[in-house]
């Protein structure tokens, strides 16, 4: 996101974040002394200041209780043991969470799930089954090659399920309707109408649904989140998104270089043991045409949903949260399979401008060019990663940046371009903070060790990613539901629910319809509402496989 900032203006930026959300747990504490404040929002701020006595990001979120360690964990089945499916339990939590059974048509999937990859590859995110519970995980583990028998299983609880995108809906409610609560990989659904249909079926049955955004459960994204909405950043005007990736190899197999010379991550090869045993029986019941579908389904309209849906959501969704989960007013986007000549459908390269309402904006002006408007752009290439991902939320006061989920640097408006601006977080004498800032052309020196060392604004290690404690929620709320908690249901619930996973999906598939529409489009209240026929996308008609 930073292209010519220094090491010296990323760690002066780093540590005026510090400072300045050290400065709403200050205030926190006083109001807390005065008043009373909710104590986790002081426990939060402890740990942006960079608290001594650890606090762990359940206690942030409000989720763990002292009595938690003793209530046994939830039992769980995962459907889907690919690239997702193995970040999750890489990341699960077994004092919450005892995985006791899986299933995968693909003996690759089903593999490579109990393997523990980091230790052979320092930057794979999968841990494996093995990892935490042991060689012998194999025989502790049932596996189900129809993951309806799983879902038969009376002892799983929940299910995590991370299959492609085509099968989210289907599975999630013939979970649901089984009496299981559920953790669904985003992007929610395919289409907007197969999300109605999740939630409406998690309503009548009572069960949980989760749904895959992790930068809810961020502690990075919260405290960037808490600067935004106090104010500090003052009138925020445009948010610049990206995740640029350079996602082309050469292809090591001379035999092809002529027909594919570039080989990328959503085009593997073929496994040999998936060839063995599914090549000549790819049967309706799999739900896909052939292998390739099956092990490249994010390259077809048919059973993914392109960068917007892979990408995209993850970003437009800190974005509205940035925002205060406001709804965008419209969307125009352009792009196209502009790199590669192979037999993908998908976009390589898009470009979308949201236009979002501010918070002094007149419904009634809407069509007016003078009204408070928000805009939000995001572009995903896959042909040169020079810029990491992340997010720059734009101020009158002050700029955020947040990249590829491990840092945020804060930057105040003192003439010339704010990147060598050291910030003075000052207290409202409520619990605001507001930022004073100076320019400063030395080197942050010691005011940067923290960051210098390795560590980052929220606490010792780097950030988690949130697919912990997503996990460790949702298997809260369970517990709790089941001591008879009904009364707090309101609050014994996702903090991505199905509502709100809605609203990232209509972003995401709605700026799909605009690049193939090559159309502005008006988002409408109605597509929100569960209850309504209304959608966005009614041209996106489930195809069966026969």
């Amino acid at each position: 996101m930073s292209l010519d900032m220094t090491p010296e203006q990323k760690e002066l930026g780093k540590t005026n974040f510090n400072r300045a959300v050290g400065k709403l747990a200050e205030a926190d504490q006083q109001a807390h002394e005065r008043d009373g404040v909710n104590r986790r929002r002081f426990m939060q701020g402890l740990i942006a200041a960079g608290a001594t006595v650890p606090v762990s990001a359940a206690a942030y979120f409000g989720y763990r209780s002292h009595d938690f360690p003793r209530m046994r964990p939830v039992k769980a089945g995962i459907i889907g043991c690919g690239d997702e499916g193995g970040v999750l339990v890489g990341e699960h939590n077994p004092d919450f969470v005892k995985f006791v059974a899986y299933s995968d048509i693909r003996p690759s999937n089903r593999r490579r799930i109990f393997e523990d990859e980091k230790r052979t590859n320092a930057n794979s995110p999968r841990r494996g089954f093995k990892y935490h519970y042991g060689n012998d995980a194999p025989n502790q583990l049932r596996r189900y090659d129809n993951y309806r028998d799983l879902l038969a299983d009376p002892e799983i609880e929940m299910v995590v399920i991370a299959l492609p995108l085509h099968l989210h809906a289907e599975a999630s409610i013939q979970a649901l309707e089984a009496g299981k609560h559920v953790l669904c990989e985003k992007l929610m659904a395919w289409n907007i109408n197969q999300c109605k249909r999740m939630i409406q079926v998690a309503d009548r049955t009572g069960k949980l649904l989760s749904i895959g955004h992790q930068r809810h459960y961020s502690m990075l994204y919260a405290h960037a989140n808490e600067m935004v909405q106090n104010g500090a950043l003052g009138d925020i005007k445009h948010i610049r998104a990206l995740w640029h990736r350079q996602n082309v190899r050469p292809n090591p197999d001379a035999a092809t270089r002529v027909q594919r010379p570039m080989l990328d991550s959503w085009y593997p090869i073929i496994p040999a043991d998936d060839k063995a045993e599914l090549e000549a029986n790819i049967r309706p019941q799999h739900y896909y045409k052939s292998m390739e579908e099956l092990v490249r389904w994010r390259l077809f309209n048919r059973t993914g949903g392109g960068l917007m849906a892979e990408l995209g959501s993850h970003q437009l969704d800190a974005c509205s949260i940035f925002l205060g989960k406001r709804r965008p007013l419209s969307v125009t986007a352009v792009g196209g399979k502009h790199f590669y000549t192979d037999n993908r459908e998908v976009e390589d390269h898009v470009y979308c401008i949201f236009e979002f309402p501010g918070p002094n904006f007149v419904r009634e002006n809407a069509a007016s060019r003078n009204n408070d408007i928000i805009t939000v752009t995001y572009s995903s290439i896959s042909t040169n990663g020079f810029e990491p991902y992340g997010e720059c939320v734009m101020g009158s006061k002050g700029t955020l940046v947040v990249e590829m989920e491990q840092n945020a640097y804060l930057y105040g408006i003192s003439g010339g371009t704010g990147r060598n601006t050291e910030v003075t977080a000052t207290s409202t004498g409520g619990r605001a903070a507001v930022i004073d800032a100076s320019s400063s052309t030395d080197a942050p020196g010691a005011r940067g060790a923290q960051a210098a060392t390795g560590q980052n604004a929220i606490g010792q290690n780097a950030p988690s990613r949130g697919y912990r404690e997503e996990m460790e929620h949702l298997a809260y709320c369970i517990r709790m539901l089941n001591q008879g908690m009904e009364t707090d249901r309101e609050t014994l619930k996702p903090r991505c629910d199905g509502r709100g996973a809605m609203a990232d999906a209509i972003m995401a598939l709605t700026a799909n319809k605009a690049m193939r529409d090559r159309s502005r489009i008006t988002f409408l209240d109605d597509w929100y509402d569960a209850a309504s026929a209304a959608i966005p996308d009614a041209e996106m008609v489930e195809e069966v496989v026969n």
